[in-house]
């Protein structure tokens, strides 16, 4: 059985392509977002696909950025810059207090 606290824990994969301004946006809208909502209980991976390739294809990537939250399940994919804040609150299932 998951503890409780543990169950509560996002990870986070952000697939990027080089350190475009499209990509720098979209790793600090996450940021943002996940230390307003998630206080501590998230991870975020930043996957540079220029350098990493072949790791597109595990989480079936075809845009960047695209941000995946891998827990909790199901997973869940968001493309673009992360700037509507409300599309990536609904879409890693987070619910404002």
């Amino acid at each position: 059985m998951v503890k409780q606290k543990e169950a509560k824990a996002y990870e986070l994969r952000l697939y990027i392509a080089g350190k475009t301004a499209k990509s720098a946006l979209a790793l600090g809208n996450l940021k943002k977002y996940c230390n307003e909502y998630l206080h501590g209980q998230y991870k975020i991976e930043v996957i540079d696909l220029l350098l990493h390739p072949q790791l597109a294809e595990g989480d079936q990537i075809f845009a960047v950025p695209t941000l995946v939250r891998k827990v909790p399940e199901p997973i869940r994919k968001i493309i673009g810059d992360l700037s509507n804040e409300e599309k990536v609150l609904v879409g890693l299932n987070i619910r404002p207090a």
